[in-house]
């Protein structure tokens, strides 16, 4: 196989012995009704309703979607729409908590005994990829031809610096992980499951292993600890060899890819009825007090989080939801943990102060470091002559944003914005065309 890229970021795995703790519920929650790729849910309650924890509170609005669930009892305060984290406006529900957490009356366990039963509790526990993506997990399982599917991976490479989250999972809730292989295995009828972990994770390994080496076709896979592992192209090629064509997805290639921490959340809804109310989140940087790992209702204000691990100190200059990265810059601390928020990061001036920007030197590194084999140095060219047609043939569309190219660039160039930029005019650009070629072909 061709070599990867990939950077040897520093892991900075502090918090991989802090065992979560719970946060207190605090006082409100805002649920937003986007909290994973696809249509937005549509809220079903309104103001001054009561809600228990669990409760549906945003139904799914299409096939790509999720449903959304109380993750506190209360009271509803208002249905509106707040800034996201992305600068784009939300719909949201903001709950005042009654601080009971108290459980809905109407949670039960599915009954789960085929593959149309597994799919649907999937699609009602409201879980989606929470390893960051946040892809609604029922549609990823939704599949035509389940005989064309040899592999089914579980992501616990973990690779982004300072996050343990999933490295908890993987330590504390290691029963759940074999429970969960044993039905995708039994509903998927895949035979290949394959745990794959970075080498710097030696007791996640263990962990899994006495369970895997017992089980026919199951196994764990140790990965180099190198940056990007955990990218799902990433995962698929190290494992399997396979390269997942442009505007493909796994299942084009036989595998289906999902997050440690997804696959247990399934499991906890398939015995207990309770839908996906919480999130484990790492929660660290130099500017933490006393850097952790928490359980948090998903919903809480990033406040809540810092103040549990004893606040900040210094001169907070940034904050990220994710890893340093892929993470997304939180514009406020009153921003709410997501479905896929797997850390609240909070780092001080000196750590967070951008490097200055200086001329391409055309060293080549952004093009060795990068997995896929592309050329951001070309992108940013492209981008910047507006020249569409060359982000085209540069293939654009199969970068993943992972930053590895301006994390080895020597001279510092914002090479993933620019990479968004492009992305976003390449859009604009066959947007444009097909608009263009419709009205061409009414006009005959």
């Amino acid at each position: 196989m061709r070599k990867l890229g990939g950077v040897r970021a520093p892991h900075r795995k502090g918090t991989a012995a802090s065992a979560p703790e719970r946060i207190p519920i605090p006082p409100e929650v805002r649920l937003p009704m986007s909290m994973h790729i696809g249509a937005p849910a549509k809220p079903v309650v309104k103001a001054g309703d009561a809600v228990k924890v669990g409760q549906l509170i945003g139904e799914a609005s299409g096939f790509v979607s999720s449903p959304v669930h109380a993750s506190v009892s209360g009271k509803v305060k208002r249905v509106d729409e707040y800034d996201a984290v992305t600068g784009l406006g939300a719909l949201s529900v903001v709950i005042e908590s009654d601080g009971e957490q108290t459980p809905h009356d109407g949670l039960r366990a599915p009954e789960v005994n085929d593959m149309k039963s597994f799919l649907g509790a999937v699609r009602e526990s409201g879980v989606v990829g929470l390893g960051g993506a946040g892809f609604p997990t029922a549609v990823k399982l939704t599949v035509k031809d389940i005989s064309a599917v040899d592999y089914i991976l579980i992501n616990g490479a973990e690779c982004e610096p300072y996050i343990t989250s999933d490295t908890r999972t993987m330590l504390d809730e290691t029963e759940l992980l074999e429970e969960g292989a044993l039905l995708l295995g039994k509903y998927l009828g895949v035979k290949n499951i394959v745990f794959g972990v970075e080498s710097n994770k030696p007791e996640p390994i263990s962990r899994l292993a006495e369970f895997t080496s017992r089980r026919d076709g199951m196994e764990v896979r140790t990965l180099p600890a190198m940056y990007p592992q955990g990218g799902e192209k990433v995962l698929i090629y190290q494992i399997t060899g396979r390269r997942v064509p442009e505007g493909k997805l796994p299942l084009d290639v036989g595998v289906v890819v999902l997050n440690c921490t997804t696959l247990t959340a399934i499991v906890k809804y398939i015995k207990t009825g309770m839908p996906l109310v919480s999130k484990c989140v790492t929660v660290d940087g130099s500017a933490v007090v006393k850097p952790g790992n928490v359980v948090a209702p998903i919903g809480a204000p990033l406040s809540s989080l810092f103040e549990f691990c004893g606040g900040l100190k210094g001169d907070v200059k940034k904050v990220l939801m994710g890893g340093p990265m892929m993470g997304i810059a939180a514009p406020s601390l009153d921003m709410p943990v997501l479905k896929a928020t797997n850390a609240a990061l909070a780092f001080s001036e000196k750590d967070a102060r951008l490097p200055e920007e200086t001329p391409c030197i055309r060293c080549g590194r952004c093009v060795s470091h990068c997995p896929m084999g592309l050329m951001p140095l070309e992108f940013e060219r492209a981008y910047r002559l507006k020249k569409p047609e060359l982000l085209e043939r540069y293939k654009v569309n199969l970068c993943m944003e992972c930053g590895c190219c301006a994390y080895s660039c020597p001279a510092k160039r914002m090479l993933v914005q620019y990479i968004k930029l492009s992305k976003i005019m390449l859009r604009e650009r066959q947007a444009a065309d097909k608009a263009a070629a419709e009205r061409k072909e009414a006009a005959v």
